[in-house]
């Protein structure tokens, strides 16, 4: 069971979509957390089409942690998505909200990595880099810390300076190894051999560029015919093994023994 964080450095390049996508087409139970310091819970307002409205959020786990109660207050704040294996932890009300979470971030951190022992994946939507109140603790302790980025020039050229920043953090703590790009629409136009020149950060796996099943994540759209085979379903599929084989072989490397078979792809 691992923590993934998703980010990305200017534009717009699909974290939210991804983030969604990956939660609710995932395999094994999984928390997805609205981290983005920019406020209101996409989940909510999008996928769920705002009918479902939560009592608590992320603001009341800064109030939790106060008190001593950060890990029961998880539980109780996160909405189960029906027809899925997931769960959101909704992001606060407001961006006037971030700097108060800032003291919460680090907490919160070790509180869902202990999600492990309880057969629980988590993946943070922390939005994007730089922002009052950005989450940056969440990303230095991820097992997978995914810079998210699309493979045109913009986007490439705002996510520059954010990579370099990125690899010299991560260098910092020892933790090289859990830092990758996830590429949305690779060969639109550069490969992801071309994009890791570029950054210097490997890319751990790409997803469609399918404006019509992205809209089904995003902003809770109908369901389109073979919906479930489309460019973007089939690409997170592959983004799943791929991220499960890049998390069993970085913990095998630190145990210094034969990489797993990925969860995903066992019987």
């Amino acid at each position: 069971m691992a923590l993934i964080v998703l980010t990305s450095a200017s534009g717009s390049p699909g974290v939210t979509t991804s983030s969604v996508g990956l939660a609710l087409t995932w395999p094994r139970p999984v928390l997805l957390v609205e981290a983005d310091p920019t406020g209101g819970s996409s989940v909510l307002a999008g996928y769920l089409r705002g009918l479902t409205a939560p009592t608590a959020s992320l603001i009341d786990l800064a109030l939790a942690h106060r008190h001593g109660q950060l890990e029961q207050a998880i539980a109780g704040t996160a909405v189960r998505i029906e027809g899925s294996s997931a769960s959101v932890l909704p992001g606060t009300r407001s961006h006037t909200q971030a700097p108060s979470l800032v003291p919460l971030w680090e907490p919160l951190s070790a509180a869902l990595k202990g999600l492990e022992r309880t057969g629980q994946d988590v993946i943070v939507d922390a939005g994007r880099l730089g922002l009052t109140g950005f989450p940056e603790p969440l990303l230095y302790v991820a097992d997978l810390c995914l810079l998210t980025v699309r493979s045109d020039l913009v986007s490439l050229s705002g996510a520059r300076s954010w990579a370099q920043a990125l690899r010299a953090g991560f260098e910092r703590v020892g933790g090289l190894a859990s830092l990758g790009l996830l590429m949305v629409g690779e060969g639109d136009p550069y490969t992801a051999r071309e994009v890791r020149k570029v950054l210097g950060i490997p890319v751990v796996a790409s997803l469609a560029q399918d404006s019509v099943a992205a809209q089904v994540f995003g902003r809770g759209a109908r369901t389109p015919r073979k919906f479930d085979t489309s460019p973007l379903v089939r690409s997170l599929s592959a983004a799943r093994d791929a991220i499960d084989s890049r998390i069993a072989a970085h913990r095998d490397e630190l145990a210094g023994g034969p990489a797993p078979v990925p969860m995903a792809a066992r019987p």
